[in-house]
């Protein structure tokens, strides 16, 4: 639970990628992901009832938010291997690539965010991942904290700047 934890509470976007199996542990780790990179095959497997056990590392709770306590229960009561193509058109991947290059579009990806406004994305997954577990008031007061927190920054000025100027941002991460 806490490796689960610390992706999810981490406030730099975690990316996946999946060139094989991710099973078990591995699987909850994916889910945790802000980003899950798959090969077209690799695949998902929620191995937990072919070993007799119950499903742990804050997947249930994760997997039912991804894809809803149907699905979900599917998941985890056959067991069944979940392909790529699946993972992705179910929501549990968000790219889908050739065989082999997860990793490589993985830190294409990586390098995309670390040159983006580094802490309107930390505040962006923070607001994202307490949407679903807070009401409308507190979501709408956290959006203003955040809002308020990130309009002071060196890269919610150049933004402005480049907007004003038509011209690309050219962000530090401050």
């Amino acid at each position: 639970q806490r490796l689960v934890t610390s992706v999810l509470d981490c406030d730099k976007p975690v990316i996946g990628a999946i060139n094989g199996t991710a099973a078990g542990g591995g699987m909850h780790l994916a889910l945790a992901c802000d980003i899950v990179v798959m090969s077209e095959n690799a695949k998902i497997v929620p191995v937990f009832v072919r070993r007799g056990i119950a499903p742990d590392a804050g997947g249930p709770y994760l997997l039912t938010r991804l894809i809803g306590p149907q699905r979900a229960k599917q998941l985890y009561f056959f067991g069944d291997d979940l392909p790529a193509a699946t993972a992705y058109e179910w929501g549990l991947a968000t790219h889908l690539v050739p065989a082999g290059e997860a990793l490589a579009t993985a830190n294409a990806l990586a390098e995309r965010l670390a040159s983006g406004p580094t802490r309107a994305i930390a505040v962006t997954k923070r607001l994202v991942n307490t949407a679903l577990d807070v009401d409308r008031g507190t979501a709408l007061n956290d959006e203003a904290w955040g809002q308020e927190l990130v309009m002071t920054t060196e890269d919610a000025q150049e933004g402005v700047r480049a907007f004003v100027e038509r011209r690309e941002t050219a962000f530090k991460g401050w």
